[in-house]
C-alpha cells in the first residue's frame, strides 16, 4: 500500500497547480460510478451539488468529485471535469444524454498573494479539466499542490494530504484533504501535530506529542476574524456500503478533522467532507462497519498532518511559511 487515497481500487487522482495564480485543483475520479454521500458542518461553505449526496436524494453514485481554491470562482471546476468525463461517455443516463456527477467544495485563497487578476472568466475550468485528465492511479504528490496550492492555516502554510488503512477483514479505507484552516493543526507554537497519537511510521515527522500540556497549548489560535477558509476532504472505501452508510463515514471523517485542527468547524470555516464506497468488497456484519468507521477518523487526521507536513511556502513576499521553513526538512 502507499498509503494514499489511490490505494483503493477504481480511485485516480490527478491535479492541476497554478504557482502563479497560488492556487489549484485537485480531480478524484472512479472507474465507474461509486455509491457516495458527504455532509457540511462548517458555517461558511462553498460548493457544487453538494444537496444529492444527502441520502435522502435520488440520485446514488457520482462519477467523481473535485477539490479546488478559488473560493465561488473555483467552482467552475466542476464544469472542466464534466467535459472531460463527457468526452469519456461518462455520466447519468437521461434519454438518451448523459450528465457526469462531480461534486465540488471550493476553499478560500484568494488573500494568500497570488495573482488573481484573470480577466473575464476565471481560469478554473481549464484547471478542473486538466486536473480530471491528469488523474492517474499509484502516487501523487502531496502538500502544495491541487487545491492545497494556496492552502493555509492558523499557524504554516496548509497543503493536500493523503493516508489509508486497512480493516482486519482486508477493507481498504483513505482519506484525501486540502487543509485551508482558520485554526490550527500544530500544538501550540511548536512543532507537534494534534494529530500525532495517530500518526504511522513517522508520516509527518514522528515527534509524538509534548512532554506536558499547559493552558498555551490549547489556547485559540486563529488566521484572522471573519476570513473565510474551510478544509475540505474526501473518505473512501472499497466495501460495499449503502449511500446512508456511506453518510456515517462523512461525518467520521469530520471527526478526523476535529482531531486533527483546533479549533475546527468555525463560523468562518466551511468544511466540508465526502465519502464514497466502490463496492468491491462486500461487507460481512455490523463490526466490519465499524471498523470503517473508526478507520474514517483516523485517515482523514493523519491525512490533514500529512498535508502540512509536506507543504512549501509560495513563491511571493510574504507568504506564510511552511512546517519545513519553521521545524526543519521533513525526513
Amino acid at each position: 500500500m502507499l498509503n494514499l487515497l489511490t490505494d483503493i481500487e477504481g480511485v485516480r487522482v490527478g491535479h492541476a497547480t497554478d504557482l502563479k495564480l497560488g492556487s489549484g485543483v485537485t480531480a478524484i475520479v472512479f472507474d465507474s460510478p461509486a455509491k457516495a454521500s458527504g455532509l457540511v458542518l462548517g458555517g461558511a461553505p462553498g460548493g457544487r451539488d453538494t444537496a444529492l449526496l444527502d441520502p435522502s436524494m435520488t440520485v446514488g453514485e457520482v462519477d467523481a468529485f473535485v477539490l479546488s481554491g478559488g473560493s465561488a470562482f473555483g467552482l467552475d471546476a466542476a464544469g472542466g471535469m464534466q467535459a472531460g468525463l463527457r468526452e469519456d461517455g461518462r455520466g447519468f443516463l437521461v434519454g438518451d444524454k448523459r450528465v457526469p456527477i462531480v461534486p465540488q467544495a471550493i476553499l478560500m485563497d484568494l488573500l494568500n498573494g497570488g495573482d488573481k487578476e484573470w480577466g473575464r472568466y476565471s481560469p478554473y475550468t481549464e484547471l478542473g479539466y486538466a486536473a480530471y485528465r491528469a488523474a492517474e492511479k499509484g502516487a501523487f504528490a502531496l502538500g502544495s499542490v491541487g487545491a492545497g496550492t494556496g492552502a493555509t492555516t492558523a499557524s504554516v502554510k496548509g497543503g493536500l494530504g493523503s493516508a489509508s488503512a486497512r480493516t482486519a477483514e482486508g477493507h481498504r479505507v483513505g482519506a484525501i484533504v486540502a487543509v485551508n484552516a482558520l485554526g490550527s493543526p500544530l500544538i501550540g507554537e511548536g512543532p507537534h501535530f494534534w494529530a500525532a497519537p495517530y500518526e504511522r511510521d513517522k508520516e509527518y515527522g514522528g515527534l509524538g506529542l509534548p512532554a506536558q500540556f499547559d493552558a498555551s497549548h490549547i489556547a485559540m489560535r486563529l488566521k484572522g476574524f471573519k476570513i473565510t477558509a474551510t478544509t475540505i476532504g474526501l473518505v473512501v472505501t472499497d466495501a460495499v456500503l449503502t449511500k446512508a452508510e456511506a453518510h456515517r463515514l462523512a461525518i467520521m471523517g469530520h471527526d478526523g478533522l476535529a482531531r486533527a485542527l483546533l479549533p475546527a468547524h468555525l463560523p468562518f470555516d466551511g468544511d466540508t467532507v465526502f465519502s464514497a464506497s466502490t463496492g468491491h468488497k462486500p461487507v460481512q456484519d455490523v463490526g466490519t462497519l465499524m471498523e470503517l468507521c473508526h478507520l474514517a477518523t483516523i485517515v482523514m487526521a493523519r491525512a490533514v498532518a500529512k498535508g502540512v507536513y509536506h507543504a512549501n511556502a509560495l513563491p511571493y513576499d510574504g507568504a506564510q511559511p511552511a512546517w519545513s521553513d519553521r521545524f526543519g526538512q521533513p525526513a
